[in-house]
């Protein structure tokens, strides 16, 4: 595994977010050139993207599996799959416990989407219990929404148990893996996944511009005809695909560009296997480094991925996340604020082209920042949030 720090030689400051993250030299650099949408060259890199992003997700090639890319983030490959397979005489339980979830809830609305919400408190994981419980009693419940990984606060819901309830059920299963795709290990034929979604800009290190839904072939037939809007149109975006190799709408070029250079890192680093250990020691120096320094994670070890981290702030009056936040980024490095609704936070991502030791320099720039702000450190107990 590679350790290099990437700061030394990076021009731009480091980012410690869930995506769009930090990349490579030569991933930004894939992106240096034009492609012609219509293009036999460029077509063969779209259908080699879609064959490696099977690859990716353990699937093999043939009629079972199939990827479809659809452009723009990975908010509009999650509102393509779900308004394009949820038919009308149908309904779909969002099962939720953060803003990523409740996202999912807000796309069924817009969309009259018909549909039932499962809702948990954002510190604890969806009970699988709680699920089966909810389609006993709702027969018309015909898909289900889970977010894997809920970046509001890097929280890893249980998705082979729920997935589980989901197949005896006998319902769709959709899963949003938008910050674990491609990092953790998952099992699509042991969890029933029909549904997949994810993006270019998280866990493969590519630039954003386009999502993917990986998806059966027999439930992606099924939505012939439900979309409930012309360009989400995830079925008439696989036919385009069969039919010429190619997009219905203008593609994201560059974005594509720069992903088949991605892959090919992740491919050259390990996988994912080796792409999540280096995530995991990433999250561990991160979590070792800012404890050390008094400040207290949001969730418990067991809930927590290694994805995205978050830390309560200080309960000082000197703490203001404005003052540290910009703190941190005069010294070369970006966090994200909070997305909690009842208390204060803020959240560090582990993902991207950053290493262990780059994740100690963050902390050592978060100990000068508190400095900066004339908190003690490490800070007390008492003040830790």
């Amino acid at each position: 595994m590679n350790t290099q720090s990437t700061l030394p030689t990076a021009r731009d400051k480091l980012l410690f977010t869930p995506g769009p993250l930090t990349t490579s030299l030569s991933v930004k650099q894939a992106m240096l050139r034009d492609a012609g949408s219509w293009h036999f060259e460029f077509n063969a890199q779209v259908a080699r993207i879609r064959e490696q992003l099977l690859h990716v997700a353990g699937l093999p090639l043939g009629e079972e599996w199939v990827s479809v890319l659809m452009q723009g983030s990975g908010s509009f490959g999650v509102e393509t799959a779900l308004t394009s397979s949820v038919p009308d005489n149908g309904g779909l339980l969002v099962l939720t416990n953060g803003a990523y979830g409740d996202r999912i809830v807000q796309m069924a609305v817009a969309a009259r989407v018909p549909h039932e919400v499962l809702r948990f408190q954002e510190h604890e994981a969806v009970d699988p219990a709680a699920v089966d419980a909810a389609l006993a009693k709702r027969p018309d419940l015909t898909h289900v929404a889970l977010v894997h990984c809920e970046t509001t606060t890097g929280l890893l819901n249980p998705l082979p148990a729920i997935g589980r309830v989901v197949r005896e059920r006998q319902r769709v299963f959709i899963v949003d893996a938008m910050s674990s795709f491609g990092a953790l290990p998952i099992d699509f034929e042991a969890v029933g996944i029909d549904f997949l979604i994810s993006s270019a800009n998280k866990c493969l290190e590519g630039v954003p511009g386009f999502s993917f839904v990986i998806c059966r072939r027999e439930r992606l037939r099924e939505c012939e005809g439900r979309a409930r809007s012309h360009s989400l149109d995830l079925f008439g975006q696989w036919r385009g695909f069969e039919k010429n190799g190619q997009f219905r709408f203008t593609p994201p070029t560059h974005a594509l560009l720069a992903f088949v250079q991605a892959l090919e890192e992740f491919e050259e680093e390990g996988g994912v296997a080796a792409r999540g250990a280096r995530y995991a020691a990433n999250a561990k120096t991160l979590m070792d480094g800012m404890q050390a320094l008094g400040f207290r994670p949001f969730l418990p070890s067991q809930l927590r991925s290694p994805i995205i981290t978050t830390f309560h702030q200080p309960a000082d009056r000197r703490f203001a996340f404005d003052a540290f936040y910009r703190g941190l980024s005069d010294r070369g490095f970006i966090i994200y604020p909070g997305k909690l609704t009842a208390v204060d936070t803020f959240r560090v991502g582990s993902i991207g082209r950053v290493f262990p030791n780059d994740l100690e320099q963050l902390v050592h720039a978060a100990d000068r920042t508190l400095r900066d702000l004339g908190l003690p450190v490490p800070l007390p107990a008492e003040t830790a949030g």
